[in-house]
């Protein structure tokens, strides 16, 4: 199990090489194709290349039933009044659940014998020619490559936050 240092270095240094150019779909479930490379630990000139998927399901609308159940220990009766006045002018919070789904047994890894350099601007060259719009690349520490990818999960969710919620907002879901 990463130490703390660890998963604050691995999110430090996970990045996004390539984005897909779809967000997570509104009214059904997403996948995102991947490729995630990183540098062998202990074998100089060593790349290994992750290729797999990640679902997202389609977001589900959670939305407080009524702000009367809500305490607000310690407000005064001003708070109180603030968010009955949201409830009658139907502004309540409207949050949104997101859920994941990595299926390892779809992971597929291969060891690359070149510089990283080399390597990376190679498979960013492939994936560019196949214009795949559900296809991210990604470059992650060899041993928390996973937080890499939950990494751009949570990317992905706050980049589709808003589409998601102008859709329900025009299907008159919120």
């Amino acid at each position: 199990m990463p130490k703390q240092a660890d998963i604050q270095y691995a999110m430090e240094h996970s990045h996004v090489l390539r984005e897909p150019d779809r967000r997570i779909d509104t009214f059904g479930s997403t996948k995102f194709h991947f490729v995630i490379i990183s540098e062998m630990m202990d074998e100089v000139g060593k790349v290994i290349v992750r290729r797999g998927t990640v679902e997202a399901h389609k977001p589900r609308i959670i939305k407080p039933s009524h702000y009367s159940s809500v305490e607000l220990e310690g407000f005064d009766e001003k708070a109180r009044e603030l968010l009955d006045w949201l409830k009658e002018n139907d502004m309540e919070p409207v949050y949104f659940q997101y859920g994941f789904n990595f299926k390892r047994t779809e992971v597929n890894s291969e060891t690359i014998t070149g510089s990283y350099e080399t390597v990376k601007a190679e498979i960013l060259d492939k994936v560019h020619s196949e214009d795949d719009p559900m296809m991210a690349v990604m470059e992650a520490i060899e041993d928390t490559w996973e937080i890499g990818l939950l990494k751009f999960s949570i990317d992905m969710i706050q980049k589709s936050q808003e589409i998601n919620q102008f859709d329900f907002k025009r299907k008159g879901l919120i």
